[in-house]
């Protein structure tokens, strides 16, 4: 059975950036980062979530990390040039990204954020990132992504 394609595959389809779809069964909604990765039968070093933040300034910055590790809020901020850096409460997700928690995506956002993906994946030959809901992933190499996102790469995940 052929999954719909989300706006982030054709997004990716338009800018012609090459990646693999990958589909999951979530019948209890999100799930964490690290089962997703043993869903698609990937590396949870390779799989990376999403993590949107606001800086002292109040502008948002997007972090790109492997799903088995944490945000380091103080690199984080010296990263996107910022005092101090915080999560973004849940309920700002949608109304700002567009994307549900659990089904954020680097790629589509409403407004394009600053985005800084981790340095540990910068070496990867792919990385997995979500697809725009839960339940739908892309795996694309990680310089292509940070590409298409205008972003960089910084040790930010602890």
């Amino acid at each position: 059975m052929a999954e719909e394609k989300t706006n982030v595959m054709r997004i990716l389809d338009q800018k012609k950036v090459a990646y693999t779809p990958h589909h999951y069964a979530h019948p209890d909604g999100a799930v964490d980062g690290v089962s997703v990765a043993a869903l698609i039968d990937r590396d949870p070093s390779c799989v990376c979530k999403t993590l949107v933040t606001q800086g002292a300034s109040k502008k948002y910055h997007v972090f790109v990390i492997p799903v088995g590790r944490e945000l380091d809020l103080k690199a984080a901020a010296r990263a996107a040039g910022e005092k101090s850096i915080e999560m973004l409460k849940q309920a700002q997700l949608l109304p700002l990204t567009g994307y549900v928690h659990g089904g954020c995506s680097p790629v589509g956002m409403k407004k394009q954020f600053p985005t800084v993906l981790d340095e540990s994946v910068e070496g990867l030959d792919t990385i997995v990132v979500s697809a725009g809901k839960i339940g739908a992933q892309v795996e694309l190499a990680p310089a292509a992504l940070c590409g298409l996102i205008r972003g960089k790469f910084a040790p930010v995940a602890k």
